[in-house]
């Protein structure tokens, strides 16, 4: 990461609610929004009257690729993918039911710590972590000193973002279900992330 002169702030949010082919199964396909997707859209959007977005930038998955172009097209600025802010893979697990216990075993090692764990066919904790890292920093090194929305995945979000933040405490890791369309505001230089606000919970039934 080049040296920043001010922080970047990334306005960092789960994609708008979707649809799945195969609804309730594991998955790494990106689906698509639901009409209650966009309109979660439209509600950020009008969250954000009064600030000065530079750009839109997302996941390379379906989900969130819409929400970042209805979004971009709303505010007037560009929409752009990134790889690296996809959801963690399902890998071999696709296609089991999404209660399935052996992914959430597997996301449970990762918030306790074990980044050596991963599904089967899939990434481990440290390939995830440092892959999300790199993405946030490109868009950072882009945006010093201005303010972008990007549009990720709930779970990625939850491990990541309290893990890197140089401010991150116990209870924020603990709040890891995110609601759809509902920003963590993080500002990005160069010595390190800072959590402005989060918007977890711990409570299942807000996603």
């Amino acid at each position: 990461m080049s040296d920043l002169q001010c922080p970047a702030t990334l306005l960092v949010s789960r994609h708008g609610d979707a649809e799945y082919a195969r609804p309730g199964i594991l998955s790494d396909d990106g689906g698509w929004l639901s009409d209650a997707g966009r309109q979660q859209v439209h509600e950020l959007v009008e969250s954000l009257c009064g600030v000065r977005v530079a750009a839109v930038w997302s996941s390379t998955m379906d989900r969130a690729v819409e929400s970042a172009v209805l979004a971009a097209d709303l505010l007037g600025v560009p929409a752009r993918s990134l790889d690296g802010l996809q959801e963690f893979s399902v890998g071999e697990l696709a296609g089991v039911s999404y209660h399935d216990p052996r992914a959430q075993a597997v996301f449970d090692r990762w918030l306790l710590g074990d980044l050596d764990a991963g599904c089967p066919g899939g990434e481990d904790g440290h390939t995830l972590v440092t892959r999300y890292r790199e993405a946030v920093e490109t868009i950072a090194d882009q945006h010093r000193g201005e303010t972008v929305l990007v549009f990720s995945h709930g779970g990625v979000m939850s491990l990541v973002l309290p893990r890197l933040a140089l401010n991150s405490r116990d209870d924020l890791a603990a709040q890891r279900f995110l609601p759809n369309c509902v920003p963590a505001e993080l500002a990005v230089d160069a010595d390190g992330w800072l959590l402005r606000s989060w918007p977890g919970s711990t409570d299942p039934g807000v996603v």
